[in-house]
């Protein structure tokens, strides 16, 4: 689960994360309001769930209350398109105004889990404001990296190589070191997959202070953190995805025209694999899960068929605790509902597999039975063209 800027903020001053003095706002004269007391000058920043926002036209800094006012009139309401957003872009329903601060340098701070290792590691680099990505890209050794075990905690010496190699010094390297250990426990004790700083800011004085956050949260831990989860924003996600999560269902959309329902992440990696590998390309990741009922897989069919770009359905099951019984009632069920007209290609193999296919061919309905996910693939594909 992602949070805005603000929001991620709040959080990180609890932890005693350094973070500018800025109020949240839907009214443009609030926001001049908010100005005036953060002493005129004020940056009024756009919230979505995207970065390049500045790029995109909604970052301005205004000089006065009353360009607080019109930056604030303009933003709010306008579709803001990034490289993050999209073609379709995101409304800006919400902006931020915050203080302006004497901006020496821009840097980057950023904790996320190394998979290979099986711990977090913190990411620092001295080009703050630019994509990570492209930095690591360019120059692999203007990323220094500290892997950090969460059951000792961030080290002294850790936080202090880190702060050589942002080119820190005197009292900013000081506020440095400190800020480092803050960030880390915030992202443990909050059950984070990523804290992003971007940039972490330098002021003129020697101030250390995160001008920019990004935080995401670990879906399956929310239990334990309901204030973090009443911050989710519906309006920011994907209707679909949105649907499908009230349902079980983990989905995600993609900009291809075969529609994959699956059981297990894994296996639905497989299968996108090989749609593509057959020369087409997925419209979904869609995963019904171990335990699903023929409910869910009738709300899973109805939600790949809400995408307008699909053209055709693959279904690969494989059935352990799921039966292929099950999978195949509710494919039928679904498929004689919606008065389905599209291609429909059905792989089962597991538990009750025979019965499976029994009840697709005794169904009458246009479903291709495949032998193997490879066969499959290619049938699906095919079909589509």
């Amino acid at each position: 689960m992602k949070v805005h800027e603000y929001q991620a903020k709040s959080l990180l001053a609890r932890y005693g994360v350094p973070v500018p003095r800025g109020e949240v706002t839907d009214n443009p004269e609030e926001a001049r309001q908010i100005s005036k007391r953060l002493g005129g000058r004020a940056v009024v920043k756009a919230q979505i769930h995207a970065g390049g926002r500045g790029k995109g036209g909604g970052v301005k800094v205004a000089r006065t209350p009353d360009e607080a006012y019109e930056f604030a009139k303009k933003i709010l309401g306008m579709t803001l398109i990034t490289a993050q957003t999209g073609a379709e872009g995101r409304v800006v329903q919400k902006v931020l105004v915050e203080e302006a601060l004497d901006i020496d340098r821009e840097l980057y701070l950023g904790i996320t889990l190394d998979r290979g290792r099986g711990l977090p590691s913190m990411m620092a680099s001295k080009f703050g404001g630019m994509e990570i990505e492209e930095v690591a890209a360019k120059d692999a050794s203007a990323i220094v990296r500290e892997t950090i075990d969460p059951a000792l905690g961030m080290f002294p010496f850790q936080a202090r190589k880190l702060a050589f190699a942002l080119g820190l010094s005197g009292e900013s390297f000081k506020k440095g070191i400190a800020f480092m250990p803050a960030l880390f426990r915030a992202y443990t004790e909050m059950d984070a997959s990523l804290a992003e700083i971007n940039p972490l800011l330098v002021t003129k004085a020697g101030d250390v202070l995160a001008l920019d956050a990004k935080m995401t949260f670990d879906d399956n831990a929310l239990f334990r953190h309901s204030d973090i989860k009443a911050m989710r924003d519906l309006t920011e996600e994907d209707p679909l995805e949105v649907e499908a999560s009230k349902f079980g269902l983990n989905y995600i959309k993609l900009d291809g025209s075969v529609g994959c329902m699956v059981n297990g992440a894994g296996l639905a990696m497989a299968t996108m694999d090989l749609v593509k590998l057959a020369g087409g390309e997925p419209a979904n990741f869609l995963d019904v899960g171990g335990g699903a009922n023929e409910e869910q897989v009738k709300n899973a069919f109805r939600i790949i068929l809400s995408d307008k770009n699909v053209r055709g359905v693959l279904i690969n099951i494989f059935g352990g605790i799921m039966r292929c019984d099950i999978i195949a009632n509710g494919v039928v069920a679904a498929v004689r509902e919606m008065g389905l007209s599209l291609p429909v290609v059905v792989r089962l193999e597991g538990t009750n597999v025979d019965l499976g296919k029994q009840i697709l061919r005794e169904s009458g309905l246009k479903i291709t039975p495949a032998d193997g996910l490879a066969d499959a693939a290619r049938k699906v594909v095919e079909a589509v063209r």
